[in-house]
């Protein structure tokens, strides 16, 4: 049929299907269905895969594919069945025809020497003599003379062998049966094979509600809890954790199911004993005795109303009495033959077990043997909760009546006598319907919402009548803080079976038949709660998981139409019988009467989502100038989403919900209520319950979703729009205003917030005072838009009427005079910042005709009259009230090492911009695994980022006690070594899989034997370099791995063996090498397969665990290497437990009489094929037998295939996972985030450093450059200090950010220690005595590190910012037009002439530093920087700045007199503060934080938040528009970048200007001049 197409024409499909047994061809349609689908043909990727296996080679694969005729299109069914009947079944005849076809020419009916040798080239990488023998070149050959020739040479290739040689490797099927997992645990419990197919089920289920992906101790007790008391739970967890590892594993919980619940009463009472014996001694102790008889009398008071003798008496005088009658070793304590006698008789102790039997059933998911045992099960359980009664948080689910009634027919629920083999559990209880009738609350108009399955949720209802309040703020962000959640998903378990079953199993109509043939009784099908739910369809997908919305006509009620089980029962009956709908309802408090009830009907609410209009490209400058959104029409809101929630609960809950289901994060969305198309209210006092907010059932709401370039689409939206949509003022505290996010600009509205909350700063321009001082002739100022803007801004944000603003009109005037703010590129906050700082200065300043001011020398002069000189300076060029507040004084030095010349500068500055150490170190985590078995110990090393593999061996072996030629360095992979890394190679993390060091043996001196000298030349150095040479003999011997790691294959089975007479293609390695070595082991079982196309693939190898390194020498027989890998393996199989301490079947087999509970086997590195036999014997690894024989292995590796039943039953996944740590692990992660302080980043400032041979300092005393030191110091402090953390630096030739934590003081923040003391002679001797350092012995300026450094001292000595910019870690210079990137020693000569060595260009220098007054003279100094020339970059700056200003040279000088005849005298500079208030404004700091610009995330991302305490003495959080009061406790301070301190004590009203009688600047055509660009904008948009 399809045989055109292969080179099998001899081979008809019918023929072939006749060799085929109808199960076989049935099983070969159905695995060709498996892998291929629907289609009729098989790629071949699958048929390489699926048919042949990994053991065949692809190039082989390929050629067989091909000759079955596989195309590019597939291969169909009948030429794979035809080609498989072929290989295992064909005739000698058929085989010989189907290996000359694939030599032959297309026409099939000859084949040339040459086509033979290609073909035979191609598959084996040899021709064999005898074929040039029999054929000359160019010869013709025919079947007939082919077939003689390949009959007289079956061995010539590897298809002759394959096909013809004796004994066939692969058959078409296997009839060898490996038990399966189930039938193992079959065999040792008394559970049926489908019972424990079924609990498997139940067992994942519940194992996936584990945080830690272990069914351990605190995921079991919430399970069985409340049922089962707190005080039994441990214990009855210990019971089924045999092997005490604190994890019950499947086989664990099925053995102890069938002990407690299937087995003989002796061995169910057995299971109990174990529950109370705590200590596992064997013996219940008269401690262990009165916590049973303790927790047995709260099951009894719980389970049953009728009483006992025992519960009137004292606990203490019930254990005496059992101890009595029954210790029958008179020792005080019970044996467990002791407690299964009294256990007999006592009502306590059956009361226990028949609530041990519910719980098995009903939790753990044991179906009931019998119909009458369900019954009872489920009745019992009923009963209990009926006389608990509602509690708060719990689960309850409808059951339609129609259902329940037939269920209950079934298992007799009704009838009172039921006889089972265990100790009746139940007593006669009313009817759950009846209990639950005056406890369920009904309310009258029900409404639900059908939704995904899977997971439950709460429900209420609110009539339509309500109104909902007029006061939610309209406002905010949503809080990333987390409360109890409105649907607990993580907390119950009913998600785990709500999905809705499509596939119920033969169960819909099964019966069961009398004595006399008569149908007696129906088995229920799927549980049906259609006919409780609304038929109409939902208008959009809901996201909750209520099942579905309940109709409201007819009234449903209860006990007519549905019944409520508990969320345990109906787990049960959903595991047992399958249902179409959940519909799980909470129990809640009525607010009105405070009491338990169901709620059954939600709030139905319904929920749209933006869809923002397509904006066609924008190809113009103006947009370039800011992300200012364009007027359009209002954002298009469709309805995507409906969902129930409680009317109990919270905004927050719903918030949480839905950013989980949704899978956004909770900071990225937002909630409104959908009022009308232009009213919207946010969302944002999460603590406010649906009730509360009077919200009513399907009610509108907005699921906002913030845009990736950071803003919200509603507020964008708004702003464009703000013409046509009213803005409703919500009143607000005075600052505690938002400020939206305009594309990106959390950069800007962090440094605004910051500044904003500065309150002197902001008071100045709340009274209006920056509209009397405008500086609008300032030629390097902004015309004073900069400080109108702000006051704009400053003036809505203190306005107290919006919870937030856009400030579209500073970020406009921003990015028109600083085009490197525009775009949407995240930016340097602390760029910003400085922009804005100096910006509002030149906006400001006083002093309008600036002087030209003459930099001298210190000359050996007093720092205070160099200093005072030097302020003054600074005074007469710049006087604003951002100088006033923010500017202080840096004192840098440069001591030239050769004369010992000192030059200090006194430099202003308005940051402090102190550098982080970098971290050049790496946390690393290792495993060592030794030879002696014992737990594999993780530690952890710090290494340098250059380390090498050597060193860290080294550092390991001090550590591990082990010498570095010990330690082999592998990196594991899926239960395999995939690489040795060699000694020179740099350390790495491991991208895949993890880091090993494993113990092997101390290598020998290595000898040849029986080798010539050209044998033994070679050398291969083992991986790690742990072996120094290896004979170079036959690659079959003994020995360690050549060439640097392991053999991947030692071709044993080589056509050479075959000429030396070895069967089946082996090759026995020699046995005389003498030098030692190890081998590679790797753990490996066979997964069985039902499906399958040949027998090599039934049954195929799976790895799993962790590689072991087993010793072998050419003295180790096979017995040594099994006991070298039980030695390491044996904490891996739980130890036989003797059969009284056992929950195995007492009458069952183990099957575990054996010494070793696996076979080793030699394959090679992949672990799927063998090492020695060719890939044609199909052979997964050929046994080392254990005996006396020596371990001729070779280079292989050895496979330890674990029995099937030993796997099953005694290897412990869990124990294979455990690690011990050393402490270093914690020293290496507490090393690597340990925190630094505040005080330790101005020490490294202020420290003394040298300067390098490529900074070298022009000394004017010597009249050349020399090598000197640097030195900086703080000289005067500002009234605000602002302390800039330089987290992000330039190393290695790129930017990066550093992650380390700066702990910093709140309040009383003291830097005096680093202030240079500026008194008498002595004083300054002392303090030169207490540093241990002459001050003018000591100058210099810190040393640039990592990114561009400083050659020449002057560029770093002319101003502060330079200075501190240049920092201690990089240095960049100033200049708008120098690159972060430039040669420091063309910088300094291009900028080291003018002045002394700087004339200060640029704009920004005075960014860097901020000082306050120091003396009543005024003496302005022209501090000029260009661009924001920072040492530090965010993501997406650019390296250099364009010049945006004109530097400032001026020819003339200027004195105070002057200054004075320019209108500007003391009085009207305001400078009436004391000499005294000024100094100790300067020289007595004490500082209080109160605000904080904090960047979270990567370099090239990341954002911007700030916290800032408000005047009323309150902190909030400033989130772009969200504003949020929070307390101080809960600030982010480990992500701090900018610190703002404010000085104790200050009188600011001394730096107010004087308004009266002056006349305010007219501002009018300012106003004018942005709307005139804002409408230009608008009509190229």
């Amino acid at each position: 049929m399809g045989a055109k197409e292969s080179r099998i024409g001899f081979l008809s499909y019918d023929e072939a299907i006749n060799r085929v047994t109808d199960v076989e061809l049935q099983r070969l349609k159905d695995a060709f269905r498996r892998t291929s689908g629907l289609s009729c043909y098989m790629s071949q990727q699958c048929f390489i895969k699926e048919v042949l296996g990994d053991v065949v080679p692809p190039r082989v694969s390929e050629v067989i594919y091909s000759s079955f005729g596989g195309t590019s299109k597939g291969l169909h069914f009948n030429n794979l069945i035809v080609g498989l009947v072929l290989l295992t079944r064909g005739r000698d005849e058929e085989k010989a025809k189907y290996i000359f076809s694939l030599f032959a020419s297309d026409s099939g009916s000859h084949a040339t020497r040459e086509d033979m040798e290609s073909m035979l080239q191609t598959v084996d990488g040899e021709i064999p003599s005898s074929l040039r023998k029999w054929f000359s070149e160019g010869e013709k050959v025919n079947y007939e003379k082919f077939r003689s020739w390949l009959l007289q040479n079956k061995d010539a290739f590897t298809f002759s062998r394959w096909l013809l040689s004796s004994g066939v490797c692969v058959t078409l099927t296997d009839d060898s049966d490996t038990p399966t997992f189930y039938q193992t645990l079959a065999g040792v419990t008394h559970l049926e094979e489908s019972d424990i197919i079924d609990l498997e089920k139940r067992y994942w289920l519940l194992k996936a509600q584990s945080r830690t992906g272990r069914f351990d101790l605190d995921t079991f007790v919430p399970l069985v809890s409340p049922s089962i008391h707190g005080s039994l739970s441990e214990g009855l967890f210990h019971a089924f954790d045999e092997n005490r590892d604190n994890h019950i594993d499947f086989k664990e919980i099925s053995c102890g199911l069938s002990a407690c619940c299937r087995g003989p009463l002796a061995e169910r009472q057995k299971f109990c004993f174990k529950v109370f014996d705590v200590d596992h001694d064997g013996f219940l102790s008269r401690e262990e005795m009165t916590e049973m008889v303790a927790a047995l009398l709260e099951v009894w008071s719980d389970n049953n109303t009728d009483t006992l003798p025992e519960t009137h008496s004292n606990v203490r005088a019930i254990v005496e009495e059992i101890l009595d009658e029954h210790d029958t070793t008179k020792q005080g304590h019970l044996t467990l033959e002791d407690y299964q006698i009294w256990s007999v008789k006592s009502a306590l102790a059956n009361e226990f077990l028949n609530l041990l039997f519910q719980v098995c059933h009903i939790v753990l998911g044991l179906r009931p043997a019998s119909r009458e045992e369900e019954g009872q099960i489920i009745r019992g359980w009923l009963e209990r909760e009926s006389r608990h009664g509602l509690q708060l948080g719990d689960y309850w689910f409808l059951i339609a009546v129609p259902w329940w009634q037939q269920w209950r027919e079934y298992v007799k629920y009704d009838n009172k006598h039921i006889v089972v083999e265990q100790p009746s559990v139940f007593g006669t209880g009313r009817s759950v319907g009846s209990v639950m009738q005056n406890q369920a609350r009904m309310e009258n108009q029900p409404r639900v919402e059908q939704g995904p399955e899977g997971e439950n949720q709460v429900s209420s209802h609110s009539s339509p009548e309500e109104k909902f309040s007029d006061n939610i703020s309209s406002a905010s962000e949503a809080s990333e803080t987390t409360s109890g959640s409105l649907l607990p998903l993580g907390s119950t378990a009913t998600d785990i079976c709500f999905a809705r079953q499509h596939d119920i199993p033969e169960t819909d109509s099964q019966s069961f038949l009398g004595t006399d043939g008569k149908m007696v009784v129906v088995r229920p099908g799927a549980i049906d709660n259609q006919p409780l739910v609304k038929s109409e369809a939902l208008k959009a997908p809901t996201l909750t998981m209520e099942g579905g919305l309940l109709r409201r006509s007819p009234s449903l009620i209860l006990g007519r139409d549905f019944e409520v089980v508990p969320e345990p029962v109906w787990r049960a009956l959903y595991h047992w019988y399958g249902a179409n709908l959940s519909l799980p309802r909470p129990v809640i408090r009525n607010t009105k009467t405070d009491c338990a009830e169901l709620e059954l009907f939600p709030r139905h609410l319904l929920f749209l989502r933006q869809q923002p209009p397509a904006r066609s490209p924008q190809n113009n400058v103006w947009v370039n100038m800011g992300n200012v959104p364009s007027p359009s029409a209002p954002l298009k809101r469709v309805l995507v989403y409906t969902g129930c929630f409680s009317r109990v609960g919270t905004i927050k809950d719903i918030h949480e919900y839905l950013a989980q289901r949704l899978r956004i994060k909770e900071e990225d969305m937002r909630l409104w209520l959908y009022n009308n198309e232009n009213y919207l209210t946010l969302l944002d006092d999460e603590d406010h319950s649906l009730e509360g907010l009077k919200i009513p059932d399907e009610q509108y709401m907005v699921i906002e979703v913030r845009n990736k370039d950071m803003s919200w689409p509603e507020e964008m939206s708004f702003i464009a729009n703000s013409n046509r949509m009213n803005r409703h003022n919500v009143p607000t505290e005075k600052g505690a205003t938002g400020l939206s996010n305009l594309g990106n600009t959390c950069f800007m509205n962090s440094s605004i917030q910051c500044v904003s909350n500065t309150k002197p700063l902001t008071d100045y321009f709340t009274a209006g005072n920056h509209l009397f001082e405008l500086n609008r002739t300032n030629p390097i100022g902004m015309r004073g838009h900069m400080a109108k803007c702000y006051g704009d801004l400053v003036q809505e944000l203190w306005s107290g009427t919006q919870k937030n603003v856009a400030p579209l009109k500073l970020r406009w005037t921003i990015a028109k005079y600083a085009p490197r703010f525009n775009g949407f590129q995240q930016q340097d906050s602390q760029e910003l910042l400085a922009f804005l700082l100096d910006g509002l200065h030149e906006d400001l300043n006083r002093v309008h005709e600036k002087p030209y001011v003459e930099l001298k020398d210190s000359d050996g002069r007093p720092d205070w009259e160099v200093a005072s000189e030097a302020w003054e300076n600074h005074l007469r060029r710049n006087r604003s009230i951002v100088v006033d507040l923010f500017h202080g004084q840096l004192r840098s030095q440069v001591k030239c090492k050769t004369c010992g010349h000192i030059s200090a500068r006194f430099d202003p500055f308005n940051f402090l911009s102190l550098p982080l150490p970098m971290d050049n170190s790496m946390h690393l985590e290792i495993i060592v695994i030794q030879l002696d078995g014992s737990c594999p110990v993780r530690y952890g090393l710090r290494l340098n980022v250059d380390e090498k593999y050597t060193g860290l061996k080294k550092i390991l072996s001090d550590l591990c006690c082990l010498k570095p030629e010990q330690i082999l360095l592998a990196e594991v992979h899926a239960s395999n070594v995939k690489n040795f890394p060699s000694d020179n190679q740099k350390v790495r993390r491991a991208v895949n899989g993890f880091l090993c060091a494993f113990e092997i043996p101390v290598p020998g001196p290595p000898v040849s034997v029986a080798s010539t000298p050209t044998e033994t030349d070679g050398t291969g150095v083992l991986a790690n370099g742990n072996v120094t040479m290896v004979p170079d003999i036959n690659p079959l011997s003994l020995g360690l791995i050549p060439e640097g790691m392991p053999s991947t294959m030692v071709p044993c089975g080589t056509e050479g063996s075959h000429a030396n007479g070895l069967p089946n293609g082996h090759t026995v390695p020699p046995l005389d090498s003498p030098f030692t070595g190890y081998i590679i082991a790797i753990h490996r079982k066979m997964m069985r397969a039902e499906l399958y196309f040949l027998s090599s693939q039934k049954n195929r190898p799976s790895l799993f665990g962790t590689p072991l390194i087993v010793p072998c020498t050419v003295h180790t027989r096979t017995r040594d290497l099994y006991d070298a890998v039980w030695t390491q393996v044996s904490r891996l199989a739980s130890p036989l437990p003797p059969q009284e301490a056992s929950n195995h079947a007492q009458d069952c087999d183990d099957s575990m009489g054996y010494q070793y509970p696996f076979t080793l086997r030699v394959v090679q590195k992949d672990g799927n094929s063998c090492a020695w036999c060719p890939w044609y014997r199909f052979c997964r690894g050929c046994t080392v037998e254990c005996n006396d024989d020596m371990a001729a292995v070779g280079n292989s590796f050895l496979a330890v295939d674990w029995d099937p039943t030993a796997l099953h039953l005694r290897y412990q996944t869990s124990q294979e996972r455990i690690v011990e740590e050393h402490p270093s692990v914690e020293q290496s992660r507490r090393a690597q985030a340990e925190p630094i302080s505040l005080d330790s980043c101005l020490q490294a400032f202020t420290s003394e450093e040298e300067l390098g041979e490529d900074e070298l300092y022009y000394c004017s005393k010597c009249k050349t450059h020399r090598l000197a030191t640097k030195k900086l110091d703080l000289w005067r402090l500002p009234p605000i200090l602002i302390v800039h953390l330089k987290r992000f630096q330039f190393m290695n030739g790129r930017w990066i950010k550093s992650q380390k934590i700066v702990k910093f003081p709140r309040e009383q923040f003291d830097p005096s220690a680093f202030l240079t003391p500026r008194e008498a002679d002595q004083i300054q001797q002392s303090w030169r005595e207490g540093m241990g350092e002459g001050l003018h012995d000591t100058e210099g300026v810190p040393k640039p590190g990592g990114g561009d450094s400083v050659c020449n001292p002057a560029l770093t000595l002319s101003n502060g910012k330079d200075v501190l910019f240049s920092g201690r870690l990089t240095s960049t210079p100033l200049s708008r037009d120098v690159s972060p990137n430039s040669s420091p020693q063309s910088e300094g000569r291009r900028l080291g002439r003018r002045g002394q060595e700087l004339a200060l260009e640029g704009r920004y220098q005075l960014s860097l530093s901020k000082e306050s007054l120091d003396s009543g003279r005024e003496s302005p100094v022209e501090l000029e920087t260009s661009g924001v020339g920072m040492g530090t970059r965010a993501e997406g700056l650019s390296d250099s700045t364009s010049g945006e200003d004109t530097a400032r040279d001026c020819d003339n000088t200027t004195s105070v007199s002057e200054l004075e005849s320019n209108g500007y005298t003391e009085d009207n500079i305001h400078l009436e503060a004391s000499q005294d208030q000024r100094d100790k404004i300067c020289l007595d700091p004490m500082y209080n934080l109160y605000a904080i610009s904090c960047h979270s995330g990567i370099l090239g991302g990341g954002h911007y938040v700030t916290y800032a305490k408000n005047p009323n003495e309150k902190w909030y959080c400033y989130n772009d528009s969200s504003c949020k009061e929070l307390r101080s406790e809960e600030i982010d301070t480990d992500s701090a970048y900018i610190l703002f301190y404010e000085q104790q004590g200050v009188d600011y009203s001394l730096f107010r200007p004087k308004t009266d009688g002056k006349k305010m600047t007219d501002t009018t055509s300012m106003d004018e001049d942005f709307e005139s660009d804002y409408r230009k904008y608008c009509v190229l948009q």
